[in-house]
């Protein structure tokens, strides 16, 4: 038998190292569904909302360092994934979407389903290219999983028209070799070291792939020797943290708080990051979040080998300069209700060794980076491009690169509504993720920034949009009902025993935690 061009292009996916694909399929991707019994080297992985298909691909590169594919049904499965999309390409994820079209001759018709997928794609600002025919799709493929590759990462969407795709005449593609981190010049080290050992105040902001152990290290060695201030993104997409690493602070959220850390600061160093931001314009707020006056100085960009820079930095500024290393420490497990504290005390006590926290918990989790500084080495996952209903499919996606991790995942309710059904993929593969929803009746940050941008005294209205209450939304009956065992804690009593029995069973499991909203 011949190959056709899905046959082609999977198989060129797996001798790529693409070894899972999430998916939610339709009409124009059925010769793919059908092509995936004859390579068995590909895991697929059924999403029931695009939204968990390319979230979950965002989770399982952040943690396995290279590409999931996505497999997304036109224009409209492509767009009801892109909010993900937005946060993986802040996050600088490598992900290939193959995204079905109608067939090249139909497409004159404008039937239903026809839309501009181009266009859609191109608005993630990565590669993007159309296979024309059965023999050009393997070679693409290859392409795009290259591109995807492209440091720091990026999403490539490769478009597949269905005649291309049942088509004889495929041809499997061998592997692109992906573009190496380029290397940061010695004499822009230099420049560098002359500016943290100039006598005025520094602040070194990290990010990407700085935040894992080798770049905290070099940080840390660096502010110990040279005095600077030491920060890292505010939302980065993998952080290693916990005893016997450096902690880091990370740029607050809240404009103000950012101001306060950077207060004083004469020359600002970036090294993986972008100069800080507000992350939303406020009345009588700055946008810049630079002092004034203050000079930035750029080490290296996220297509550097930003670690190698630092530690290149380390050698120069700090070269018999250990890091500071965070001793192990863990909060007391506290009695009584639920409070917006002691939750993150719970689960900084009992967070096991070699966890990968997925953290949406939003204004519940304002304790939770100190509660958990002390506790095992974990990496944290954030939302790094601020589009709601990410935990859940992220800790999907983690769980299934890393099946030997306990994953766990924080996250507020108002955010967990956007993609619970991400609960029965759990269910269904059988993932280690242990999900504490924090339940608060509330779109609580909302209701912050409802005053922070100056309103005040508002009406009835305004508050029902921000509000979860009415009716109260039963999440251990819409966890059971997709599979997933769930309880509910009230007190953190409960919690730490609801915590530990889910941590010591196989599977997923949804705890309920009731706690006050932060307004």
């Amino acid at each position: 038998m011949g190959t056709n061009g899905a046959h082609a292009l999977i198989r060129t996916l797996t001798d790529a190292g693409v070894e899972v694909c999430f998916a939610n399929p339709g009409t124009s991707e059925m010769h793919f569904v059908a092509a995936l019994d004859g390579v068995p080297e590909m895991r697929a992985v059924l999403g029931l909302f695009e939204g968990v298909v390319t979230g979950a691909a965002d989770g399982y590169a952040r943690i396995a360092g290279k590409p999931a594919a996505t497999l997304l049904h036109l224009g409209p499965g492509l767009g009801n994934g892109l909010a993900n999309l937005h946060n993986a390409r802040r996050a600088h994820s490598p992900i290939v979407n193959v995204v079905g079209d109608h067939a090249t001759y139909h497409k004159q018709y404008d039937a239903p389903l026809e839309s501009d997928i181009e266009a859609v794609a191109g608005s993630l600002n990565g590669w993007v290219r159309r296979s024309e025919r059965a023999a050009e799709v393997g070679a693409d493929a290859a392409a795009a999983v290259a591109a995807a590759q492209d440091p720091p990462g990026q999403i490539a969407t490769l478009i597949l028209p269905a005649d291309a795709s049942w088509s004889e005449g495929g041809v499997i593609a061998a592997p692109v070799e992906p573009r190496k981190p380029r290397q940061v010049g010695a004499a822009t080290v230099r420049r560098i070291a002359g500016v943290l050992t100039g006598g005025e105040p520094a602040a070194l902001l990290i990010g990407g792939r700085a935040c894992r152990a080798a770049g905290l290290r070099a940080t840390s060695r660096i502010a110990a020797a040279t005095g600077a201030k030491a920060l890292a993104e505010t939302f980065p997409a993998r952080m290693e943290r916990g005893a016997g690493l450096p902690a880091v602070e990370r740029l607050a959220y809240l404009t103000e708080s950012a101001v306060q850390q950077l207060a004083g600061i004469r020359h600002l160093i970036v090294a993986g990051a972008k100069p800080p931001v507000s992350f939303f314009a406020y009345p009588d707020r700055p946008s810049d979040l630079v002092p004034e006056g203050a000079q930035v100085h750029f080490l290296a960009d996220g297509g550097d080998d930003v670690p190698q820079a630092l530690e290149d930095l380390a050698d120069l500024v700090a070269p018999a300069t250990e890091p500071v290393l965070q001793e192990a420490a863990r909060p007391e497990l506290s009695s009584g209700p639920l409070t917006g504290q002691n939750w993150a005390d719970v689960i900084g006590a009992l967070l096991p060794e070699r966890a990968i926290v997925a953290d949406e918990s939003n204004t519940s989790g304002l304790s939770l980076p100190r509660a958990t500084a002390g506790a095992p080495r974990h990496d944290l996952l954030t939302l790094t491009g601020g589009a709601i209903g990410y935990g859940m499919p992220v800790a999907t996606g983690a769980a299934v690169a890393a099946p030997d991790r306990p994953v766990i995942n924080l996250q507020a309710d108002g955010s967990a509504l956007y993609t619970i059904s991400a609960l029965w993929t759990q269910a269904r593969e059988h993932l280690d993720v242990t999900t504490v929803l924090l339940n608060n009746r509330a779109y609580a940050i909302l209701r912050l920034e409802l005053l922070r941008v100056g309103v005040e005294g508002h009406g009835p209205k305004a508050g029902d949009l921000l509000d979860l209450s009415r009716p109260d939304i039963d999440f251990v009956r819409i966890a059971e009902g997709m599979g997933v065992p769930a309880t509910r804690a009230t007190t953190a009593e409960e919690l730490a025993e609801q915590f530990r029995h889910a941590l010591a069973e196989p599977g997923p499991h949804l705890i309920d935690a009731i706690v006050p909203p932060l307004l």
